[in-house]
Formats: structure tokens, sequence, C-alpha cells
């Protein structure tokens, strides 16, 4: 099979590394693609959300199958016209992938389908919205309603905190047309986790869950950001409690969106909440996550690219998953400044030595090569260090003594990924 992979991050560049496995791929072009992408297929010159151009360029080169990987290009309507040109996609419809680009959609759809989620109401007048938060007080969510790259969410630990948010994002403007409309919501309690699953409209084929840190500094401190490591599995929810969180929360979905004439087919990525009267859904998104795809592929045991065949084609119910058992712990190495401006332009060495390590991976995101071909730091969350292992203790001295093989003067990462899972996991052992 002939692929194009769309996205640049590092999520994009573990795709790129499970498919390049498959016996059945025959060409792998990854668009835009960064440095690591290249070394496993060929990077093509074309925008992620440059929908016109990414199906003319499918269409040339016969692709058998487009794997969007980010979702812009779906809110903007890939899957359509890939449809419409009669190139297989396993992506959503601009319709279904409404479900991330619209908070107040998602809400709309849990509500209608008895999906447990925190109480919201949207606002579009921002005096009306500081209104709310001083009558309700805090803590409380303040959310974006479009898309906003992961940075749309401010849990505000104090009312003036939510009018900040409030503030920020539809008075200043700070995410543009995203914020010019809010979602605020009830704060759940309890643990974090993200959940996925392969769609096709009417079945969910379970991928596996990953727990997420999303704030900058150690302890949860600090900017919230698109995601600083991941641990798969979470220590404290296994593939039974997965699945039953998948009927809760995804297939009642499935089964709404189908009601309203905009099947889902796609990747869902289910943000919850454990919390103590069971899961309740945070949010959705259409896409794996980042960095929490990183986490989970190298435990792919199975092939992926017939699944996400099965998955285009409507014939999921065929397809099979099989992960290991094993722990994966993701780190993310970020140029110093993130989330605000980063360091960009220094040099990257020690990639090769880390993965040679046991267990080891190191996926590229936001790096590029210089004029004299030297790998640099080029954004945000440039690398993930990856390491899997049979015990999460193991897969996490693993991973970051692949980041202390790593040299690069602007790096910044957290030093605790993982280490609440490792206590959650301790305490389980303890009190068997």
């Amino acid at each position: 099979m002939r692929v194009l992979l769309v996205g640049s991050g590092g999520r994009e560049h573990a795709l790129a590394a499970t498919l390049k496995r498959s016996p059945l791929l025959d060409a792998l072009f990854t668009a835009p693609g960064n440095p690591g992408t290249a070394l496993l297929g060929e990077n093509v010159a074309i925008a992620a959300d440059d929908v016109a151009a990414l199906v003319a360029f499918a269409r040339a080169e016969r692709i058998d199958l487009v794997v969007p990987g980010p979702e812009a290009p779906l809110v903007a309507g890939l899957a359509d016209a890939c449809a419409a040109a009669g190139v297989a996609c396993a992506g959503p419809s601009a319709a279904a992938a409404r479900l991330e680009g619209s908070k107040s959609f998602a809400k709309a759809v849990c509500d209608a389908a008895g999906i447990p989620t925190a109480r919201w109401e949207r606002f579009e007048d921002a005096g009306l919205a500081h209104d709310f938060v001083r009558r309700r007080g805090a803590p409380i969510v303040v959310k974006a309603d479009g898309l906003a790259s992961g940075k749309g969410v401010v849990v505000a630990q104090t009312v003036a905190e939510a009018e900040a948010a409030i503030t920020a994002m539809m008075q200043e403007g700070s995410l543009g047309r995203a914020g010019t409309a809010v979602v605020i919501e009830e704060c759940l309690e309890g643990d974090e986790v993200s959940l996925f699953a392969f769609c096709d409209g009417e079945t969910a084929l379970l991928i596996g869950a990953a727990q997420d840190h999303k704030r900058i500094g150690e302890d949860d401190t600090g900017a919230n950001t698109g995601g600083m490591g991941a641990v798969s599995p979470p220590a404290f929810f296994d593939r039974d409690t997965q699945e039953q969180a998948l009927d809760l929360l995804v297939r009642p979905m499935l089964r709404e969106m189908n009601r309203r004439g905009t099947p889902f087919r796609g990747v869902i990525f289910a943000g919850l909440m454990l919390t103590p009267t069971g899961p309740a859904l945070i949010e959705y998104n259409v896409r794996l996550g980042d960095p929490e795809a990183q986490a989970l592929l190298p435990r792919l045991r199975s092939d992926l690219l017939p699944v996400l065949a099965a998955l285009a084609a409507g014939r999921l119910g065929e397809a099979r998953l099989r992960f290991s058992d094993e722990a994966a712990v993701a780190v993310v190495l970020a140029g110093r400044g993130y989330p605000g401006t980063p360091a960009t332009g220094a040099p990257i060495d020690g990639i090769e030595r880390a993965e040679a390590m046991h267990g080891v991976h190191v996926f590229q995101a936001a790096t590029a090569r210089d004029a004299a071909g030297t790998l640099v730091g080029a954004g945000g969350r440039v690398l993930t260090v990856v390491a899997v292992a049979s015990a999460l203790a193991e897969a996490r001295d693993a991973a970051y003594a692949g980041v202390a093989a790593i040299e690069w003067p602007d790096a910044v990462w957290r030093r605790d990924i993982g280490v609440r899972a490792l206590v959650r996991a301790l305490a389980a052992r303890h009190a068997l």
C-alpha cells in the first residue's frame, strides 16, 4: 500500500515508525514531516492543513490510504475532500470532527447520549461569562470553544484566575477565533486519563490508555502545555476497565452521531476523569494524542496498517490489535522558554546513543536541519524519548537514561514523568 501520513510532530514520527514495520507498506510519504520521518520515507512539502494540495498529491501519487495525524486538517474537511476524490482516509468527516472542533458541540452530544460529563454553559458574551463565574465560584474550568492546540483550557483555582482566562480568550484574543466563545464547566476531581479507540461509525476497537503530564513544571505546576510526557498504560486503569469506559463514554457517542447523520470514523481520544462516582468525560479529540501516541505505539505488536485500512473501509469489526503488557514512559524535551517563545537553532546530538539503549526510542517533532545539515531545535516540543520495559520503574529509568544521552543546550524537561503512576503501582502492590 502507498500511504500518505499527514503531520509533522512526534506523534507522526511514531506513526511513521509503526507503519514502516508493516509488510503491506509499499511507499510512505509524510506531509510535511520532519527530519525523523525523512529517515522512514519521503517528506512532502505540503502543509498539514492544505487540504486541496494534500488531495491533489494523493491522486497524483496513487495513494491508497491517507492517515491524518493532527486535528486541524480534519476539522478543515480533509476526509470529505478525500472521499470526493475517491481516496481512502482513516479520519472523520468535518461534521464528525466537530467533536474536537467545538467543545459545546461535544457537550451537547454527551447530554443527548446520556454520557456523564461536567455541568457546563457556553458563552459568547464576555460580560455574561464573568457574571457566571462570580456566581458559581471556584475551582472552575474555562475552555475555548474552538481548536487551541491543547492550550485552550484553564483550570482556575480562584475566581480571579477564571476571569483572567475569560478576558484573555474573549476580550484580548489570546487564542484567536478559538476563544471568541468559551465553555465554562464544573471542575471534576480524580485521576485524569486518556482513552483511545479506532471507530468506523458503529464499531469501537480499543487501542489503549495513557496518562499525560500537561503542566510545564514538576508536580504539575506552571503553565499548561501540549503535553510534557506520558505513561502507558496507567497503573490503575487496566484493559477491562478501559473497555467498560468505552461502553460508557464512546459507544453511546457513536450511536448519537449516527442518529444525527454524521457517523464518526477515525481515532477517538476520550479525555476522562476517574471520579469517585465513576468515569466522566472531560472532552473528545479526534486523533491520537501527542505525546500519548509515542507511549502507546511502541507497545503495539500487531500490524497497524490493515487496521487503518479496515477503519477507512468501514470493516473495523474484522480488525485485530495486540499490545504488549509492558510499560512505556515518554519524556518530552522542549525548547527553553516553552510554552512561551522557545529558544531555537541549537544543535542536537546523541539521538543515536539514546536509541542504542535497549527499549529506547526517540521521536522528533520540532526539529530541522541547518545549512550545514546539523539537526537543530526548531520549536516548542522538540523530542520525545520513550522507553518500553517489563516494569514501570525500569521503563522510567531507561527513558531518563535516554534523555541523559542527548546533548542539546536548550533542552528543558520534567524530571517526574511516571512518578505518580509508580507511587500508585507500589501502593496497589502493598495493598495485596
